[in-house]
């Protein structure tokens, strides 16, 4: 997809005075921000929705969770203007900064909101301040200073193209990048649908088993349904021991200090396999709270957290204490082994989510979670089979899965080159 080389370049090219930048068209201007956008003197709106920048486009923000007082103090944005996030610069080096809007909003007041000073075509600035705001302006965060000011950026110097090139070339870009996020929308649906096979793949074999033949009986539970006839059904609470954890006063620092004991935070569910621990935390540490213990080979549930994380499910391989939004799952291992354990609860995911309260942050708790109804073979062999049936096919699904992550990425990487080099004139699309 190497479209940039077989495009035409301009004749000649001149310093732009920018390393970010690097040569431009000849015949292109070079101004300062501050001669080509002014920023907008605050002005109040509190009929207007709220808003905020997020990687790159300024979207609604919920009302719900700004108090009057707040929003009143709120500054207005109108479509058409560029949204600046200059604030905390050294803490998110990822999200894009800079956005034009197309919504009518109210934004924090320590945003910089930008009108143009000169006739310009919006959509190629656009372009040109994301490229401005990745190579260049997060930069100006990375000392002692985090947060900056109109006249911070004031004097940066930008590219201006003729009128008519600045228009063919936000088409160019328009038409272009709309092309790459389908493709990535399509990369990333297929991902989707991998996942989703993967968790059924997942789901069959624990609840089913793999004999395709085999005669069934009605589980009793509902969304169980029918299992292998040979097969038991008990609770999680007579199949294991289940306790939280603990997490030591964040304010003490002697509980974290030079620790030697292995801790750690809720969110490591997402690995599924845990072979290192979050942080260490001090024997006072450990003694003056209500961390415990839980062995290797043993499962983790996040009992909360954001997004998806709770209801999540992990093994360990090794040791280690936890906090307390983790309930440790210490399996019998005379009646089922660690690893079954760890697929079928992971299979009961929705399950887990739903009796505990689904969108809720709280809700999963150690009663919920030991309630929870397991089917399995009494036969070590069969689990022992299924556990090796699953992580074959999940190998398989995850290398899919990895190759288009990838692909993704050089898209990505494809993309940023394309726009880096139309707005800097390196090709030349009109």
């Amino acid at each position: 997809m190497d479209m940039v080389a077989a495009i035409q370049q301009y004749p000649t090219y001149k310093d732009s005075g920018e390393y970010w930048m690097g040569k431009i068209p000849e015949h292109w201007e070079i101004k300062k921000l501050k001669h080509v956008f002014i920023e907008k003197k605050k002005v109040t709106n509190p009929s207007l929705n709220c808003g905020s920048i997020s990687f790159g486009k300024v979207v609604y923000k919920d009302d719900e969770k700004v108090p009057e007082s707040t929003k009143a103090s709120y500054q207005e944005v109108l479509a058409g203007e560029y949204l600046v996030n200059p604030l905390n610069l050294n803490y998110d080096l990822i999200s894009l900064r800079i956005g034009l809007s197309d919504i009518n909003v109210v934004v924090s007041s320590g945003y910089i909101v930008l009108k143009n000073a000169i006739e310009l075509d919006k959509s190629y600035f656009n372009y040109l301040l994301h490229r401005y705001d990745v190579a260049y302006m997060k930069l100006l965060g990375s000392g002692v200073r985090q947060t900056i000011s109109f006249n911070h950026i004031a004097n940066s110097l930008l590219a201006y193209p003729p009128k008519e090139e600045q228009t063919a070339i936000a088409n160019f870009l328009n038409d272009k990048t709309a092309k790459i996020d389908r493709a990535i929308a399509q990369k990333e649906q297929l991902i989707a649908l991998l996942k989703e096979r993967k968790q059924i793949i997942i789901q069959n074999a624990v609840t089913k088993g793999l004999d395709p033949h085999v005669k069934l009986k009605d589980s009793g539970v509902e969304w169980i349904g029918k299992i292998p006839e040979h097969w038991e059904v008990a609770s999680l609470k007579w199949l294991s021991r289940i306790y939280a954890g603990g997490t030591p006063d964040k304010t003490n620092l002697s509980y974290w200090t030079n620790g030697t004991i292995p801790w750690i935070a809720s969110g490591e569910v997402n690995q599924e396999f845990i072979t290192k621990p979050t942080t260490h935390i001090t024997e006072r540490g450990f003694v003056n709270s209500s961390a415990n213990w839980i062995p290797k080979d043993s499962l983790i549930v996040a009992l909360a957290g954001q997004g998806k994380t709770k209801g999540m499910v992990a093994y360990l391989n090794i040791e280690t204490t936890g906090n307390q939004s983790l309930a440790a799952v210490i399996p019998n291992k005379n009646k089922v082994s660690s690893l079954f354990l760890f697929y079928f609860i992971r299979a009961s995911y929705q399950k887990l989510r739903g009796d505990a309260g689904e969108g809720k942050r709280d809700g999963l708790n150690l009663s919920i979670l030991g309630d929870l109804e397991i089917a399995y073979p009494k036969d070590f062999n069969e689990q022992r089979e299924i556990k090796d049936f699953i992580e074959t096919q999940s190998t398989k699904i995850d290398q899919a899965i990895s190759l288009q992550q990838t692909q993704i990425e050089k898209v990505k990487e494809y993309k940023a080159s394309l726009i880096d080099s139309a707005v800097t004139g390196k090709i030349k699309v009109c």
